[in-house]
């Protein structure tokens, strides 16, 4: 039966006894990403009496061999249509098919099942989708806009310097909050940032303007020890987040779409059939991509922003930050041809 092997294969990912190919621990992160795929498994085979099961190929005649074939291709379109039901987009689908097949992977290569290549039937469909940053004149806005911070709760202007500081170094959520006072160093009248990221394990050594040293010597805490800045949920940083992107007035409606088996879904409007806001889809994702486009924008070449951003030279992700802000760079150049052209 799959499930029992499943947690077997999450077990021994936890235990340290499964390894990535460079013999590191398997992350938390990717873990819970496992245990998140063992329960839609559950669930689909409990409502859709789907039963679960791998067979020796070995062991399987001709005719065995292709009723086996149809059996996983019967999954992959019965699990892929549960989860599409339940509103799942083709990342989130395909993201869970990548799983099973590091399942079907660890049961070769580690448990010496001959499962045959059936698993490879079990495609892996992604989606592009829109990359939504702060412009330099929204974030310049929530730097140095003195009355707009009086209108902000402690808990916001809390949360805006964090997000501002993410939005200048170009952390992840998580790295962000495993900084303490060592982490920033000043050499004579100059501060860098040094951290190293928990995902990639890549460093990196970022100046920091004065803006981002005035938060860190408001949030520098006594001991060495202790993060900079106090932990807070990811729920309620985003929905804090959404609420202080309102006050400062990033209202304008914006046009998304997600996709369900390549096809664009429209996703313009919230659950109350109002327009989406760009307010509305900032989060913690932003701070990352809003450094990278920001950097790219002003006119920093590529290999330094690479550099900062821990993106290897042939990151297929990094050029779609490239990509973006030559969209915007078009923008800015269009609004002075425009000018020019009036007499």
């Amino acid at each position: 039966m799959l499930l029992p092997l499943f947690k077997q294969f999450i077990k021994d990912s936890e235990s340290g006894k499964r390894l990535k190919k460079n013999g590191g621990k398997i992350t938390k992160g990717t873990i819970d990403n496992y245990r998140y795929v063992l329960r839609n498994l559950e669930a689909f085979s409990s409502s859709c009496a789907f039963e679960l099961r791998i067979c020796d190929a070995l062991k399987l005649n001709k005719r065995e061999q292709a009723s086996e074939k149809n059996y996983w291709k019967k999954f992959h379109r019965k699990f892929s249509n549960y989860l599409y039901k339940k509103g799942c987009y083709d990342n989130y689908v395909g993201a869970n098919m990548k799983q099973i097949r590091t399942f079907f992977n660890y049961l070769k290569k580690e448990r010496h099942f001959n499962t045959g290549d059936f698993y490879q039937q079990l495609y892996v469909r992604k989606e592009e989708v829109a990359i939504l940053v702060l412009s330099p004149e929204q974030l310049k806005f929530l730097i140095h806009d003195s009355a707009f911070e009086a209108m902000l709760t402690k808990s916001e202007k809390r949360i805006k310097d964090i997000f501002v500081f993410g939005c200048t170094t170009g952390l992840r959520f998580s790295d962000i909050f495993r900084l303490t006072n060592k982490n920033i160093i000043q050499q004579n009248t100059d501060w860098y940032l040094k951290a190293k990221s928990k995902k990639t394990k890549t460093a990196t050594t970022i100046k920091l303007p004065g803006y981002a040293v005035a938060i860190y010597e408001k949030y520098k805490s006594r001991s060495n020890k202790k993060p900079l800045f106090a932990p807070i949920t990811l729920f309620n940083f985003n929905k804090t987040l959404k609420s202080i992107g309102e006050k400062a007035g990033f209202t304008a409606p914006i046009e998304t779409s997600r996709e369900r088996l390549g096809k664009a879904q429209e996703m313009s409007k919230t659950a109350h059939n109002s327009p989406k806001r760009f307010c509305d889809k900032m989060s913690s994702h932003m701070m990352r991509r809003t450094a990278i486009t920001t950097m790219l924008i002003l006119g920093m070449p590529e290999h330094l922003v690479r550099t900062i951003s821990g993106h290897s030279s042939n990151s297929s992700s990094f050029y779609r930050y490239v990509h973006f802000a030559q969209a915007y760079v078009d923008q800015e150049i269009e609004k002075v041809h425009a000018k020019l052209a009036v007499y």
